[in-house]
């Protein structure tokens, strides 16, 4: 494996981030900055090994120090995970969060008035 492929598996899932999670940045550590909390503990690992790999891949002393299986494994943990992100799925599950707590608040502050007027006499 050469210093090309691996910029190129750095490159793709940067590519990903980008298009799957709507995450900007310039490089790949850097959107993993802005936007790794929204990946899984696993795979943002993988990611951030994959972008240390990337950096390593630039020097070629250090490239001799990269492990490639590790390398390809992360990328396709990154992979994997990146193109299963729905979009429309995640927004649903969002509106569908929001919608769950105003009830659950509503009910709560619904339940709480009539305990009140209920302890004062009025019902």
């Amino acid at each position: 494996m050469s210093a090309i492929a691996i910029r190129q598996m750095v490159d793709r899932v940067d590519a990903l981030m980008e298009e799957r999670l709507h995450v900007r940045g310039h490089d790949l550590a850097d959107k993993l900055r802005r936007g790794g909390r929204r990946l899984p503990r696993r795979v943002r690992a993988a990611a951030r090994d994959l972008a240390q790999a990337g950096e390593m891949a630039r020097n070629p002393r250090l490239l001799m120090q990269v492990d490639f299986g590790k390398v390809s494994a992360d990328y396709d943990i990154c992979v994997r995970h990146l193109t299963s992100v729905d979009r429309k799925a995640r927004l649903l599950a969002a509106t569908m969060g929001l919608v769950r707590l105003v009830v659950v608040v509503g009910l709560l502050a619904g339940g709480i008035a009539l305990a009140l007027a209920r302890w004062r006499g009025l019902i």
